[in-house]
């Protein structure tokens, strides 16, 4: 049986992935399917106003709301799965419930974006992709809107170049 990790976050682009596991599942029933959510921890400072029980509450509750479209297709599509909770820095939880699940491959939903906004961004995908010896599978999400694809680049380029005429002075 081919243990497959789907890593999910509530956003559109995890939904993709999800259909695409879906779309694997209709050609091979011999599939586990594991969702993974993974909230980002308080901060020391924040957690020493926070009561522990009231930390776990909250990121459970936002893990359920994290989980719930995706489960919610799985369930429409009569299609078996796991789903799981966790706290931590995301690339590294994401790698290490691979590892412990012995999952064969990783299916993950991303945002279309501009080959240099991919570049210059500290992406949790590309450091799960460095971090695992378990197959990637990035399934593209959501066209880039206009801003993103045309204005944030050109930002980034001025700011590179600005940054190059700054150095060479």
């Amino acid at each position: 049986m081919l243990k497959i990790l789907v890593p999910v976050d509530g956003s559109s682009n995890s939904l993709h992935a999800v259909l695409h596991v879906v779309n694997e599942f209709r050609k091979n029933a011999a599939l586990e399917i594991h969702l993974l959510n993974v909230q980002t921890p308080f901060s020391q400072y924040v957690s020493r106003f926070v009561s522990r029980r009231d930390r776990h509450d909250f990121h459970r509750d936002q893990a359920e709301l994290a989980l719930l479209p995706s489960r919610q297709m799985l369930d429409r599509f009569g299609v078996p799965y796991e789903a799981h909770m966790e706290l931590g820095e995301k690339a590294y939880v994401i790698t290490d419930a691979a590892r412990r699940l012995h999952c064969d491959h990783i299916v993950v939903g991303a945002a279309r974006k501009s080959s240099l906004i991919r570049m210059v961004e500290n992406s949790t995908i590309n450091k799960v992709i460095e971090l695992t010896t378990v197959p990637v599978k990035v399934v593209a999400g959501d066209p880039v809107s206009p801003l993103e694809r045309y204005g944030i680049p050109a930002g980034v380029g001025t700011g590179l170049a600005s940054l190059f005429f700054a150095a060479a002075e």
